[in-house]
């Protein structure tokens, strides 16, 4: 494998809002020359040192990133919260510019997205954001990636989301609009995914031609399409919320009856940890139609695109 062109338009990856579809294509190519080639490609982050500075617990996201940044001849440093405490031993200002002297980039996964954002303003490295309670760009363009990887081209398909308007759900949005995906997501009242996610998407979308529909029936939203996606019905840091969100999302769960609905040949999506018998039946997840694994498997490829992509240089 040649070395990867780096010219994406961002020096950081915080949205998928952020990135064009030129961007996007780019990600996605290099990912897939990534997983052909992927016991064999040479060592492009040798001598590359990056932060994973993470205040959520994870599997995941510390894992492949942690293998990725391995298999490309880098090294991984790993901050959890009780160590860093972001923003309270210490400024993000202080933390961003010390890293920023010792370390070739930085992985981010916390809470207030803010912190992603202030710390990537800071930083003179690049910044990963690695998922905060508004976002979750790698697990997002991963999503796409398996989907283009699956059909051959996303444009023009229809990805329903069913359950909560959350930081996955955010990124879905983003993608589908930058992509040309039409994407319907039913959510139950006061749980819709934020207005100013939205709002942006639907001005992208006017140039992409996808349409984004925000619906609550969930048999509205799955009726004819390509892909079925959804949550835990309480993100990290919502457990408190568990039992209420629990009656509330009853009638979100996708089973059987509500795959029926969509194409045929529709695959089933889910970002993982999934709670069987809540937002998801242990039939769909595991039926034929579940290609999860094969999404989860896919968050290595696509975390080491972003990676050459931003930090070999």
């Amino acid at each position: 494998m040649e070395a990867p062109k780096t010219d994406l338009s961002v020096s950081h990856l915080i949205s998928i809002a952020d990135l064009t579809r030129d961007d996007v294509a780019l990600i996605f190519r290099t990912a897939a020359e990534i997983k052909a080639d992927r016991y064999t490609a040479p060592k492009f982050l040798s001598d590359k040192r990056i932060a994973l500075l993470f205040e959520k617990e994870s599997l995941r996201t510390r894992v492949t990133f942690d293998v990725g940044i391995q298999d490309l001849g880098g090294s991984a440093i790993y901050l959890d919260h009780q160590e860093v405490r972001l923003g309270q031993r210490e400024s993000l200002k202080d933390i961003a510019r010390n890293l920023s002297r010792w370390m070739h980039g930085i992985v981010a996964r916390t809470y207030r997205h803010r912190t992603v954002v202030d710390l990537a303003g800071y930083a003179e490295i690049p910044v990963i954001n690695g998922l905060t309670d508004y976002l979750h760009p790698c697990q997002g363009l991963t999503d796409f990636f398996t989907m283009q990887e699956i059909w051959g081209s996303v444009e023009g398909r229809t990805l329903a989301y069913v359950g909560d308007g959350n930081n996955t759900c955010h990124s879905l949005i983003h993608a589908a609009a930058c992509l040309g995906t039409n994407i319907r997501v039913a959510s139950p009242e006061g749980y819709e995914p934020n207005s100013k996610v939205v709002n942006h998407a639907m001005r992208t979308a006017e140039k992409s031609g996808a349409e984004i529909s925000i619906l609550e029936d969930p048999a509205e939203a799955v009726d004819g399409a390509d892909a079925v996606y959804t949550d835990v019905w309480a993100s990290m840091g919502q457990e408190e919320e568990t039992e209420e969100r629990a009656e509330i999302f009853a009638a979100y769960r996708v089973d059987d009856d509500l795959m029926k609905k969509a194409r045929s040949d529709a695959i089933f999506l889910h970002c993982l940890p999934a709670h069987r018998g809540h937002e998801v039946t242990t039939e769909v997840i595991e039926s034929p139609r579940s290609k999860v694994y094969q999404n989860a498997e896919n968050r290595l490829h696509l975390q080491k695109a972003l990676m050459l992509l931003l930090l070999a240089k």
